[in-house]
Parts: C-alpha cells; sequence; structure tokens
C-alpha cells in the first residue's frame, strides 16, 4: 500500500492546509477512561476545596528516548534550557519552527540522565523522535501510545492528585515517607510497597506558587495497589475521583492554552517532516473550529510568548527556531489571560440553543463546549479582533463559563470587557458536533490571575 503522507494530503486540498483543517470533521479527543465517579459538578469542586485524584494512565502519548545524545536532543530541538536536566528533573518543553511558531509543547521527565520520556499530545514528541530518528544523534526512542491507539498495555501507570488536601493524603498512603519536591522536580517514595516517581506541578490554580498536588507515576502491574492505597487514605479527607469530564475543564482551570495548531504545515524546511508524518497522524487530523474563520494557517500560529512561555527561552543554547524568534522578541505579543463569560450572555445562549433552532446559538456541552480539536474564537473590543480564545468550560470553582484567552497586552488587565464571538457557522454540516445555529457575541470580563469563586 503507498504511503499517504501529510505533505500528500495537504496537496490534494489544494495546498491549502488552514481549509483542509476547518473542513475536517474529527471531533475533540475523548478521554478513554470513566466520565463520572459521582458528578463532574462535585469532582470540580472538591479540586479546590479537598482532592481530586485523575487517572492519567490511558489518554496521553509518551515516548521515551535513551541514550548518550538524549541530553542533546532536547537541548537542540526546544527553546529549554537543559544544561542541569537530568535524573528526577522535569521541563515544560516547548518546541518550535525555524520561524519561532509553536509546534508543541509537554511534560518532559528525566528518570535517568539518559533516559527521557515526553509526555502529552503528540505534536512535541511526533517531532521530537523524527528528529531524533533523522538527525545525528545517538538515541533509542520508543512509543508509548496512548491506549486507544495502542495494541500493548501502558508501560507506566500515572495517577494525579489535586487539592489542598493532597500531600496530607499521599503522606497517610505512604506513610508520612515523603521529602519535600520543590516545584517541577521530581521526588521518590513507595505506596503500598510499589516504588513511586513524583512530579510537583499544579493543574489547577497557579503554576508554581502553592503546592497542591503531585503527579505519580510507576510500574503498571502494579497501578491498582497504589490506587487502592491512595483511595482508602483519601476517605478521610473528602477525596473524589475525577472522571473524564471534570478533567476536560483541567486546562482552562490552570490558565493552559490546549491544542494550539502545530506549526508545521509550511515552508520547505519542514517538507521533509511532513512527508514522513501520515496523514492520518495527529497533525493531519488536527481539526480547527471556532469564529476565527481563516484561509491562512498562520492566523493560528502562536508563539512562546503568546501562550505564557517567554520565561522559558533559552537564547544562550542553538536550537531550532532560535534565529525566528530572536528576529521577533521585540514585536507586540499575546497575553494570556482568563475570560470569565457574563452569567445573562452564557445562559441566553443556552437557552437559545435549546428552545430558538435553527436561529439560537450555538449548543454548548457540559462542562466543555470543544467539537473540534483545536478551537479558536475572536475576541473582539468595538467590532475589532484583538486575540482568540479558545473553547469555553463550565467550573463551579469560577462560577460560569470560562475559556483562556490571548489577547493584545493593552487589554489583558483585570476587569476590562470584551467580547467573544461564539459560533462557527461554517461548519454546520461539516463537523458532526455542530448543528444549525447563529454566531452571537458573549460578554467577557478579563481575569489575570484564576477567578475564583469563594466556597
Amino acid at each position: 500500500m503507498t504511503f499517504f503522507s501529510l505533505e500528500d494530503k495537504i496537496r490534494q486540498a489544494g495546498g491549502n492546509p488552514a481549509r483542509m483543517l476547518r473542513e475536517d470533521p474529527t471531533e475533540p479527543y475523548l478521554f478513554p477512561f470513566r466520565e463520572q465517579f459521582s458528578n463532574w459538578r462535585d469532582e470540580q469542586t472538591a479540586w479546590a476545596t479537598t482532592a481530586t485524584l485523575f487517572d492519567q494512565s490511558f489518554h496521553m502519548q509518551d515516548i521515551y528516548f535513551t541514550g548518550p545524545d538524549v541530553k542533546r536532543l532536547f537541548s537542540e530541538s526546544a527553546v529549554n534550557n537543559f544544561a542541569t536536566f537530568g535524573r528526577n528533573r522535569a521541563k515544560q518543553l516547548v518546541a518550535v519552527n525555524p520561524d519561532g511558531d509553536i509546534i508543541g509543547d509537554g511534560i518532559v521527565f528525566g528518570f535517568e540522565d539518559d533516559r527521557y520520556v515526553l509526555v502529552g499530545t503528540p505534536p512535541a514528541s511526533d517531532w521530537l523522535a523524527f528528529r531524533a530518528q533523522s538527525g545525528d544523534y545517538d538515541v533509542e526512542v520508543e512509543a508509548d501510545p496512548a491506549t486507544p491507539f495502542n495494541p500493548n498495555p501502558r508501560k507506566k501507570f500515572r495517577y494525579q492528585l489535586q487539592g489542598p488536601r493532597s500531600l496530607d493524603i499521599i503522606r497517610k498512603a505512604a506513610g508520612d515517607a515523603i521529602d519535600h519536591i520543590k516545584f517541577f522536580q521530581m521526588g521518590e517514595f513507595q505506596i503500598a510497597g510499589v516504588p513511586i516517581r513524583a512530579l510537583n506541578h499544579t493543574m489547577m490554580g497557579v503554576p508554581g506558587q502553592e503546592h497542591t498536588g503531585l503527579e505519580m507515576t510507576g510500574p503498571v502491574a502494579e497501578s491498582q495497589r497504589v490506587l487502592d492505597a491512595l483511595v482508602h487514605a483519601g476517605e478521610e479527607f473528602g477525596m473524589r475521583m475525577g472522571g473524564s469530564l471534570a478533567y476536560a475543564t483541567v486546562a482552562q482551570a490552570s490558565g493552559w492554552f490546549p491544542m494550539p495548531v502545530p506549526a508545521v504545515y509550511l515552508g520547505d524546511e519542514l517538507r521533509a517532516y511532513r512527508q514522513h508524518l501520515p496523514a492520518a497522524s495527529f497533525e493531519g487530523r488536527a481539526s480547527i473550529g471556532g469564529s476565527l474563520e481563516s484561509d491562512d494557517i498562520r492566523d493560528y500560529y502562536l508563539t512562546p510568548w503568546d501562550l505564557g512561555y517567554g520565561h522559558l527561552i533559552h537564547f544562550e543554547h542553538e536550537f531550532v527556531g532560535r534565529d525566528g524568534l530572536l528576529a521577533r522578541k521585540d514585536e507586540p505579543h499575546k497575553t494570556k489571560v482568563f475570560l470569565r463569560w457574563n452569567d445573562q450572555d452564557a445562559g441566553d445562549a443556552i437557552t437559545s440553543s435549546l428552545f430558538d433552532a435553527p436561529n439560537g446559538a450555538k449548543f454548548m456541552e457540559m462542562p466543555s463546549a470543544a467539537y473540534a480539536m483545536a478551537h479558536y474564537d475572536q475576541v473582539r473590543v468595538s467590532g475589532t479582533q484583538i486575540g482568540v480564545a479558545n473553547w469555553p468550560v463550565y467550573i463551579t470553582n469560577f462560577g460560569g463559563w470560562v475559556p483562556t484567552g490571548l489577547i493584545d497586552d493593552q487589554y489583558a488587565k483585570e476587569g476590562t470587557e470584551v467580547e467573544v464571538l461564539w459560533g462557527n457557522e461554517s461548519a454546520i454540516g461539516v463537523k458532526p458536533r455542530v448543528e444549525a445555529h447563529k454566531t452571537r457575541g458573549i460578554r467577557a470580563t478579563v481575569h489575570t490571575a484564576p477567578p475564583l469563586k469563594k466556597h
């Protein structure tokens, strides 16, 4: 059978990758675990009041990189500084194309000094794997895809416990044998006799400002023993198990902008990569939704500064995209914010979608209103676009609907009033989750930190 690449698919679509992805019917990724253990509202509330435990063992792509050149590979492929990286370290890796636009991000774990694993959505790990295999690197690449795409059992379990009582629960499960773990570093301890590696990072709230949870990983054969111990320890503290519906909202809870369009669709320098990627790859089916309707794929590209990653850029080493970023560092960039939707406008939109079809607003699934893989809504002031927002989610701890926004810096002030254009009429009859509707404006208030509601 002839290999059909991403490059072939773009050519077949008339050479327009933006139109190709806007017309792609691929739906949002369905997390392959139970939707609710109690109900998504209580599961959300628990991460602000006690703790919520998510089983992350199934839905992310893990790629293992092992060999003497692993540090050089990562250093030359990402904006980050890897000079002191090694065993029990972790980073939010950011990879860009030669022009400095984001290809993808993910968390890289240093299991050993010469063995890293990159975890997250596929774009970053696909890019690193391609460079490892096509470049002059003595690195072995081993893929452990997400469960829906993997005929084999996963190599590791991964449990994420978040909330103000998380450390109390983990200490009880581990018999108090836990040393302090610095932010975005890893520690080692045992639960139920099983060796655990744990990363200190925050999925809810402001990353780095508080120690509210750990991401724990270990051998998959021992996953049930560890889970049972955590559930038992959590009973005293009112811990909740989190299902996939609540999990679909954690990105916006921490201000992470999930699923930016990977900037791989243009340019001769990336042609070999597009010829390497299958047409059915993530990159080939990264469907775009939202009210930002453009035929220029560059309108969906983002920089590290736009996504709040500017502090991760280390110009004092050579890496793909360094020159492109240097040329653009003094340009205006977007600022990442939380956009709290107006309750009346959100309620009117939901009501009209149910009782005024086909002239009502686009229907909003709860708690996450995603209907494509990547989502870009227009954010406007006085009818002029000032940025974009990803799909809105309802979060009990915010008391309303909130997407993450990327807007012009002059408007990124606490309390600024903006408008989000909600709808995607060109996707009617194209994307399965888009019904007949009319696009409408939703008033929103800018917040520079999570707009937490008091419980």
